[in-house]
């Protein structure tokens, strides 16, 4: 048996090898390319060689010796290349920009930024992609399927530019406008209430009668929940209290359980009731530990404290199946703590707003941080996260709105075809539930396609969002490869190239050995 384990891990490690080796050299092939390419397309002595200054000359010879216009385009690459492979001991240079600063410098500066600006809009589109995507592929020809697919196409076609100025004009100018008197009116009220039913009826489904009763009910639901907010100021001094907490942390529980193991699996569904009531109970004991000299610890500290609990409540709640039950019951408690967290910022929102800095506009349409922030609060590390979090939320809306209509489309496209399969056919005439066909079997078999998508596309973004970056006005990996083309910058413009470069076929890797994972049936050969 240890001969065998050893076996499959020596296959592993050649296959990786033999992949590493085969990428590295693609990526070889392609910055050599791309190097000569753009070495030959522009002209950086352009600009001087117009000038009419005393000096044209000199400056001309200067540039020309710094950047070592005199050696060939195919040589000078291998100068470069020698940087970057000196930095397998250690000593990593891409070259310096044409204002001579390190490559490395502002690429390390630009890729934090934009991590912080795509990955969330990347999650964000892939949960809810593929989410509403599998949904409609179970749903197939209903009025939900239809919606979603008008909805997907539309946002499919709009550019990102015009999305994002959008945002900018809807979701943060008049948005402020409105937190001056923050009073619903119905002329808004009425069509969000019949909208937001027409919604949510489409997502139940049923037959005309019960279509009907869903809207009404929703839209009143809706309704009466922003005119409370309306009447109590909620949009200035939000929060959602101990009864908010308790609704999610229950809701979370009834889905986690269907989707983990099924409403008939009674323990499986007391287990994560009982965790959901328990975060519920926790809601006071947290906001100790998120104090106001809290920190990322006190996050970490409470997400640690939440699982500790479900999981001994899947422990001690059975003897049997303990694993799924704990999963399920630690997965509840996990989604559980998301609204707990941010209920926690929400109740810095009204300092946030009234401070100098916000001067009650607290969405901001440009920047990565507000810079001028009141020093007394620069230390609060709750008001400070809440500032880096309003200036990412319309870039997040604007590329997941984006992103997701393409995961829509993609994920229904590859559940209806594993629908059509003969081993679901198979797993139906088993006897097995419709649950366990679909979670078990379809959706597991989907996600195979999908992968070499999803990983391909956490690569790409964080090669940066050139035009979402340029409208919000982010310093990024986008911008950064948008001012070495525009400065003829070699150095830089390679230095983005290749991390996006080695990211992508890091993607690639990852993707094949993620096959293995999500399809036992593949292996790895010699």
């Amino acid at each position: 048996m240890r001969q065998g384990c050893r076996g499959k891990v020596g296959k592993l490690f050649a296959y990786i090898t033999r992949r590493v080796g085969m990428l590295l050299l693609i990526v070889f092939g392609a910055s050599f390319m791309v190097y000569n390419l753009e070495a030959v397309s522009s002209d950086p002595l352009a600009d001087l060689q117009q000038s009419t200054a005393v000096n044209k000359q000199f400056l001309i010879n200067t540039l020309s010796r710094e950047l070592q216009l005199d050696v060939p385009p195919p040589l000078r690459y291998f100068t470069w290349l020698k940087g970057l492979v000196a930095g397998l001991w250690g000593h990593f240079d891409l070259g310096m920009t044409r204002d001579q600063h390190p490559v490395v410098e502002y690429i390390a500066t630009a890729i934090p930024t934009t991590f912080r600006l795509v990955i969330g809009s990347t999650v964000l589109a892939i949960v809810l992609g593929i989410t509403i995507g599998m949904v409609t592929a179970l749903r197939q020809y209903s009025r939900f399927d239809y919606s979603m697919t008008f909805v997907s196409f539309l946002l499919f076609s709009l550019p990102i530019f015009w999305v994002a100025v959008l945002l900018k004009q809807y979701m943060a100018i008049q948005f402020n406008d409105f937190l001056a008197d923050p009073t619903i009116s119905p002329s808004f009220l009425i069509p969000f209430a019949l909208i937001g039913g027409l919604i949510m009826a489409g997502i139940i489904g049923g037959e005309r009668r019960r279509f009907f009763t869903t809207w009404a009910v929703v839209a009143v639901g809706i309704a009466g929940l922003l005119t409370l907010m309306s009447m109590t100021k909620w949009f200035i001094h939000p929060g959602l209290g101990i009864i908010g907490i308790g609704v999610f942390a229950f809701g979370f529980a009834v889905a986690m359980t269907h989707l983990s193991t099924g409403l008939d699996d009674k323990k499986s569904l007391n287990a994560s009731l009982i965790t959901a009531g328990a975060v519920t109970l926790l809601y006071y004991p947290m906001q100790w530990v998120m104090n106001e000299k809290g920190s990322l610890l006190s996050v970490v500290e409470v997400l640690l404290i939440i699982q500790l609990v479900a999981a001994a409540i899947g422990y001690f709640i059975t003897k049997v199946d303990r694993r799924s039950i704990m999963r399920t019951a630690m997965l509840t408690a996990l989604l559980s703590s998301i609204p707990l967290i941010f209920d926690r910022f929400m109740q810095e929102f009204g300092a946030y707003m009234n401070s100098d800095a916000i001067n009650g506009r607290p969405v901001p349409t440009v920047g990565q941080a507000n810079q001028i922030l009141d020093p007394s609060q620069s230390g609060n590390f709750w008001i400070n996260s809440l500032d880096g979090i309003m200036h990412v939320i319309l870039p997040t809306i604007a590329l997941t709105l984006i992103s997701f209509a393409g995961y829509v489309r993609f994920s229904r496209g590859s559940l209806l075809e594993v629908l059509n399969m003969d081993y679901i056919r198979t797993a139906r005439a088993k006897g097995l539930t419709e649950r366990t066909v679909i979670v078990r079997h379809a959706m597991r078999n989907a996600m195979l396609p999908l992968t070499t998508i999803l990983v391909n596309d956490f690569a790409g973004v964080l090669g940066g969002a050139i035009i979402t970056e340029g409208v919000f006005g982010w310093k990024g990996m986008g911008q950064l490869f948008a001012q070495a083309i525009g400065s003829y910058d070699l150095n830089l413009f390679m230095g983005v190239f290749i991390i996006g470069a080695m990211l992508t076929v890091v993607a690639n890797l990852v993707a094949d050995l993620l096959f293995g994972v999500v399809d036992p049936r593949i292996r790895i050969r010699k």
